[in-house]
């Protein structure tokens, strides 16, 4: 969007798309008299969040997947084996790109692993008490793209 109507600007509520069209637009131009601050910053913030939800959400997939693998060995798929790598290497790239979250995974794990756990207890239908309570993995070795765990 290179042109906008100085008339007739979005709303921030009536079309998000075309508002933060316009918004750059007016960054961009140095209008800074005409950018919508409040909600800029806000969007700005949801930035952050939206990584630390998605590292977060990575991890129980890949908590489940672990715990799958360990769990039901006979069930090992080369699927499973990709979620793990899949998981892992978003999460990398995620810390990559936004060094300052390198501690969210160790710091969430709890958190995750009680959500990954009840994802594997759902999707194996083993018992509840197969499953340890505490996450029985480190943060290293969840991460590490060469760990599988109950092998050797």
């Amino acid at each position: 969007m290179n042109k906008l109507d100085p008339a007739q600007l979005a709303g921030y509520e009536d079309d998000f798309a075309l508002w933060s069209a316009e918004q750059a637009v007016l960054i961009r131009a140095g209008k800074f008299d005409r950018v919508d601050l409040e909600n800029v910053a806000e969007e700005l913030e949801s930035l952050g969040r939206g990584d630390k939800y998605q590292i977060d959400s990575r991890m129980e997939v890949l908590l489940a997947h672990l715990l799958k693998w360990e769990f039901q060995p006979g069930q090992r798929s080369s699927s499973w084996k990709a979620t793990l790598f899949e998981q892992r290497y978003r999460i990398g790239r995620l810390l990559k790109e936004s060094p300052s979250l390198r501690g969210r995974p160790g710091e969430m794990l709890d958190g995750s692993y009680v959500i990954g756990r009840f994802e594997a207890i759902k999707e194996t239908k083993l018992p509840e008490a197969v499953f340890p309570e505490t996450c029985p993995y480190t943060i290293e070795q969840i991460l590490d793209p060469d760990f599988l765990p109950g092998q050797l």
